[in-house]
């Protein structure tokens, strides 16, 4: 009898411990590499964040009855975790099994991929060669095999930069330490860090809206705290979400109580900021948006950049990959993400077809996968790790079947506000039908017409 095949799973976090888990259900022999010191290592750095979706949505199908064998309990499906939930009472006890912990090995940052013997321009012959991993862990460079290779490493270490042209912003690197990337506990572990000062957030997703809300708390336990949103964008509604018609109803909350604020002057906008410069004043810092026609700044005492994130590819350079031009993901995969076209709630379930690459048995899956889309949702990637799974064990009947049904997730990303309208009042918060806050209030209270005639 032949020995099982050997899968390389670049991470740890949900969706590399799901594969992991797919791995082994179908008879394979997993090899999880992660970076960090932990399980779920990315997810520690914002454990203080609740997560949109509920525990239903959060935990893989093949996970939770590899759980069940050691007696695991299920989290209560309607409650929400936050990512340090996520992390303790599901990512911990799922790589301590003992049928999985064996094959993880943390602490092994991945620095290369190729095929045994062959570069990148040999093609003979190439199939059949084992993937060679290179990794580096506290006693130096090691090398593993595999016959397969799913890298599920996330995006979370590559962060996009502060400048409106994907490039960072000039000075950026030298005021590096005024400037946090992603969604620091503003509330929590790093107050004393923004207490009292001018935080300037950059973005327009989820990230920027809860550390903005975080601030304005902030703002009122410390005086002084002054949360100011640079919107690169005209159209703040954009960032409000679907409100009361997000199926998501975290998520739909989360956007109804940052239009509040906005609305309340508790944040501070400026709209249409491309920042171009960074500048350090003393121990202040100097934002700038310069272009050839005009010239905006504004001062601050720090930067929250949270503007996403970008896959890092250094390390797959030697194998034949390909990806969209744009949004950096597999190629098949574009025309289901790119969020000019999509919001997380109409990307349809997808798999190792859309997944696979030239290199034959090298898979992306997760965030990762998405490239700079910013509509990935978890339950997606254990769907395509499920998928992946089934293709490499030779089940393409199983690679091919959809066995998730996403929920309704209502508007990620898209304004309700009307696109041409001359009521008063500011956009509507959640009621898609009103065209400002007072004709939302008026329709609540069963009145006619537009609330904000009289």
């Amino acid at each position: 009898m032949s020995e099982a095949k050997t899968v390389a799973i670049i991470g740890a976090g949900p969706v590399g411990l799901a594969a992991a888990a797919h791995v082994l259900e179908r008879g394979l022999q997993p090899i999880v590499l992660e970076a960090g010191e932990h399980v779920g290592h990315a997810m520690r750095q914002w454990g203080h964040v609740q997560l949109f979706s509920p525990w239903e949505y959060n935990i893989d199908k093949s996970a939770a009855r590899l759980l069940a064998t050691a007696g695991w309990n299920s989290p209560e499906p309607q409650q929400y975790p936050t990512g340090a939930e996520l992390v303790e009472r599901y990512l911990e006890p799922l790589a301590a099994h003992a049928a999985l912990a064996p094959h993880i090995q943390t602490s092994s940052r991945v620095t290369g991929i190729s095929r045994t013997g062959f570069d990148k321009m040999k093609t003979r012959g190439r199939e059949a060669a084992p993937f060679e991993i290179r990794y580096q862990n506290g006693l130096g460079p090691k090398v593993i095999k595999a016959d397969a290779v799913i890298d599920a490493s996330g995006t979370w270490h590559s962060p996009n930069p502060a400048g409106a042209n994907g490039l960072p912003a000039i000075g950026e690197q030298d005021v590096a330490d005024r400037i946090a990337y992603g969604m620091p506990d503003v509330l929590g572990k790093e107050r004393a860090r923004y207490a009292g000062k001018a935080v300037a957030v950059l973005g327009a997703g989820h990230s920027a809206v809860g550390t903005l809300i975080d601030l304005a708390k902030l703002a009122e336990q410390a005086p002084g705290t002054r949360p100011i949103w640079l919107l690169r964008g005209s159209d703040p509604a954009k960032a409000f979400g679907g409100g009361a018609n997000d199926k998501l109803v975290a998520r739909g909350q989360l956007g109804t109580a940052f239009a509040e604020l906005v609305a309340a002057g508790k944040v501070e906008l400026q709209s249409e900021f491309r920042v171009s410069h960074l500048i350090a004043d003393g121990p202040r810092l100097i934002i700038a948006a310069m272009s050839n026609c005009s010239a905006r700044r504004i001062m601050a005492d720090e930067l929250i950049v949270a503007t996403g994130f970008r896959p890092d590819l250094d390390f797959v350079r030697e194998l034949r990959i390909r990806l969209d031009p744009a949004i950096e993901c597999p190629v098949a995969l574009a025309p289901l993400i790119d969020p000019n076209e999509h919001s997380c709630g109409t990307v349809r379930p997808h798999g190792a077809r859309e997944l696979a690459q030239d290199e034959p048995g090298f898979y992306f899956a997760g965030i990762k996968s998405y490239g700079r889309a910013p509509t990935f949702l978890m339950l997606t990637g254990y769907e395509q790790v499920r998928s992946i799974a089934a293709d490499i064990a030779g089940d393409r009947a199983a690679a091919e079947r959809v066995e998730l049904v996403l929920p309704e997730t209502g508007v990620c990303s898209r304004s309700l506000a009307p696109e041409v309208s001359d009521c008063c009042g500011g956009p509507a918060l959640s009621d898609v039908d009103a065209c400002c806050v007072a004709d939302e209030k008026a329709k609540q209270q069963g009145k006619a017409g537009c609330g904000c005639a009289a």
